[in-house]
């Protein structure tokens, strides 16, 4: 080795000694979390790493290879009671990468990505496992409202008020944690949407969707887009968070601003909940501009004024459950409420950080009464909200229901969107197209641009 090292230079034996003695990266924990239609699984690891991740049929695994990596104790039982999930396998050779198999219980379509530190957690390899079969038919969903929808009636019948009730983080993304008795935000809005979702199923005309039902984690836009694709009335999201002061109390609720937050405290809000997406474990090379465009072709400013007096109304209701922190709708830009076509507001329900407030969210009895005084606003802004049609959602949303485009060969979404004066967005947006392919025949919608008759 003296004689080696005479030989070369320096650098070069700096080199070979990094690679020879890096620390490999410990795989510290292993999390799962189940969703309707996807099982997430969770590796947490001391430091950022390269992976590999492909499939096997005949029974159906997923190999994962980690280059430079090793457990850091044998793995603890594993819950497999879902669907997806039959077993985890791991080998670690004295040479090579370390090697985790998942056996499947049925087919899945497999994602993976890294996350850098976010929130209480370091760097993380993030595997969700989807349901072919759920994925097939979400997918059929809006092909069936889109596409081939229902004729226009000449008399339209009323059909129920479905109110889209968002509980605030899960899963990977706690929310925040109350001092006293680490009270955890994820827990008390669902509780909350539990129970709101339990009083509008009781009122006639009205119909609950909770976006979360579960202990699992919902992308920001997938919050939404869920909500619209169900053809929701309004979306409601709950929330209970945490600000440095312990004296902080009361109820706030929030509407969208696009021009910026109507004080500190809403930006700083707004700031943190914007967040949620990095630590609840959600790639992010694949978003978009959240539809900026697509707000003004779609008569966005109407929504804006049905969200301001949605959340109004939900103000009232709530200085009869307790004190507010803001005694007017305050304005933030969050990204969980960019619906361009649905009412929608961000209720604070109560300061977790603040002592007294964590003991009463804990409790069922404050839940109701948080619940009750939020329903109460729901109804009070759908009593005087015009009572909706089986019309389909984006002829309400462009104004007319019989404007359409029949495409031809050569027709690009780019060229039909100049032949009608409108945005590319907005004609993607409204019939709800994934890609640019256009098949011969293909019946679109277009939308009206605002001021039009």
């Amino acid at each position: 080795m003296k004689a080696l090292a005479r030989l070369l230079p320096p650098v070069f034996l700096l080199l070979v000694s990094a690679v020879t003695w890096a620390e490999p990266v410990t795989v510290q924990h292993m999390r799962v979390w189940r969703a309707p239609d996807h099982t997430r699984i969770v590796f947490d690891l001391s430091g950022p790493l390269e992976h590999r991740l492909f499939t096997l049929q005949d029974p159906h695994r997923i190999v994962v290879d980690m280059d430079n990596a090793r457990m850091a104790e044998p793995l603890k039982d594993v819950d497999t009671g879902g669907p997806l999930l039959g077993a985890v396998r791991v080998g670690q050779p004295e040479e090579g990468p370390l090697r985790i198999v998942l056996d499947l219980k049925a087919e899945t379509r497999p994602r993976s990505f890294v996350l850098k530190p976010a929130g209480p957690y370091g760097h993380r390899l993030v595997i969700d496992l989807v349901d072919v079969k759920s994925a097939e038919e979400e997918k059929a969903k809006p092909e069936e409202i889109t596409r081939t929808p229902p004729p226009v009636q000449a008399r339209p019948v009323a059909r129920e008020r479905i109110v889209a009730i968002d509980a605030g983080h899960g899963g990977e993304d706690p929310g925040a944690m109350g001092r006293r008795y680490r009270t955890r935000e994820k827990d008390v809005t669902l509780a909350i949407a539990r129970e709101l979702a339990r009083l509008v199923q009781r009122e006639p005309g009205m119909r609950p969707v909770l976006i979360r039902d579960g202990d699992y984690y919902v992308g920001l836009k997938q919050r939404f887009e869920k909500a619209r694709r169900l053809r929701a009335d309004v979306f409601v999201s709950i929330h209970a968070d945490a600000v440095p002061s312990r004296q902080a109390y009361g109820s706030s609720v929030y509407v969208l601003s696009e021009k910026g937050a109507s004080n500190a405290m809403a930006r700083l809000l707004a700031d943190k909940e914007n967040a949620s997406d990095l630590i609840g474990g959600v790639s992010l090379n694949d978003k978009d501009d959240m539809l900026a465009q697509v707000l003004l072709d779609l008569s966005h400013n109407k929504t804006m004024q049905d969200s301001q007096g949605l959340a109004e109304d939900v103000l009232t209701e709530l200085r009869d459950v307790g004190p507010v922190h803001m005694h007017r709708v305050a304005q933030a830009g969050f990204a969980v409420l960019k619906s361009p076509d649905i009412p929608s507001v961000l209720i604070e329900t109560a300061f977790i950080s603040n002592p007294s407030e964590e003991k009463k969210l804990r409790t069922p009895g404050f839940q109701q009464q948080l619940a009750s005084g939020i329903f109460r606003g729901i109804r009070r802004h759908l009593a005087r909200s015009p009572v909706p049609s089986l019309v389909p959602v984006q002829a309400v949303i462009s104004g007319e229901t019989s404007r359409e485009h029949v495409v031809r060969r050569g027709d690009t979404l780019a060229s039909i969107a100049r032949q009608y004066n409108i945005h590319v967005d907005a004609l993607r947006f409204v019939n709800d197209l994934r890609d640019a392919d256009l098949p011969v025949g293909l019946r679109l919608r277009i939308p009206s641009r605002q001021g039009d008759g």
